[in-house]
C-alpha cells in the first residue's frame, strides 16, 4: 500500500469578540495621536503615534487564523497559521492513539467525551456537518480535540483509525 498524504486548510471565522478588540485598537491609537499632539512633544507624536499603529497592527495580525491539517501515513499534525505567515505545531499524534471519534452532536459519546481534561478547539468556530471530535491521549491527560475534516481527510482517517473507534455521520 502506497503513502497517505492529504491536506486541508480550515479558516477560522471572525466573532464579535475580535471585531469589537478591532474597534478599541482603533480608538486607543487615535487617543494616542491626540494625547501626544496636545501635549506639545512636537516630533516624538509622530513616533508615538507611529509606535501604537504598528502595535495595534502586530495585535490584530493574530486574528486572522488558519488550522491546517496534514495527514501523513497515519500521523495528524495540526498547525495554526497566524495572519497567513506565522505557522506554529499545536498538536501531533499518531491516529492509532485515538480513543473514539465522533461527530460533536453524537449523543452516543457524550459521556466519553465529557470524561475528557482539556479540550483543543481547531475549528473554523462553527458547527457543521464536518464537524468531529476525537479523544487521545496526551501528556497524561485525555484530550478532546475537535476538527473539521473534509471527506478526502476523513477517508484517510479510515485508513489509520479502527471501524470500532471511527463513528462517521452517514
Amino acid at each position: 500500500m502506497g503513502d497517505v498524504f492529504k491536506e486541508q486548510i480550515v479558516k477560522r471565522k471572525q466573532t464579535t469578540k475580535h471585531t469589537i478588540i478591532r474597534i478599541a485598537l482603533i480608538f486607543v491609537v487615535t487617543i494616542v495621536f491626540f494625547v501626544s499632539f496636545a501635549l506639545g512633544i512636537g516630533p516624538f507624536a509622530v513616533l508615538i503615534t507611529a509606535g501604537a499603529i504598528f502595535g495595534a497592527l502586530y495585535i490584530h495580525s493574530f486574528f486572522i487564523i488558519e488550522y491546517e491539517y496534514i495527514f501523513t501515513n497515519g500521523e495528524l499534525d495540526i498547525d495554526i497559521i497566524y495572519n497567513r505567515s506565522r505557522r506554529k505545531r499545536v498538536f501531533s499524534a499518531h491516529v492509532n492513539t485515538i480513543e473514539v471519534m465522533a461527530h460533536v452532536e453524537d449523543n452516543n459519546h457524550v459521556r466519553e467525551f465529557d470524561s475528557s481534561q482539556e479540550t483543543r478547539d481547531y475549528t473554523s468556530g462553527t458547527i457543521t456537518e464536518s464537524t468531529y471530535a476525537f479523544l487521545t491521549p496526551l501528556g497524561g491527560k485525555r484530550l478532546k480535540v475537535i476538527i473539521e475534516p473534509n471527506e478526502k481527510m476523513l477517508a484517510a482517517f479510515k485508513t489509520g483509525i479502527s471501524p470500532r473507534k471511527l463513528h462517521l455521520r452517514a
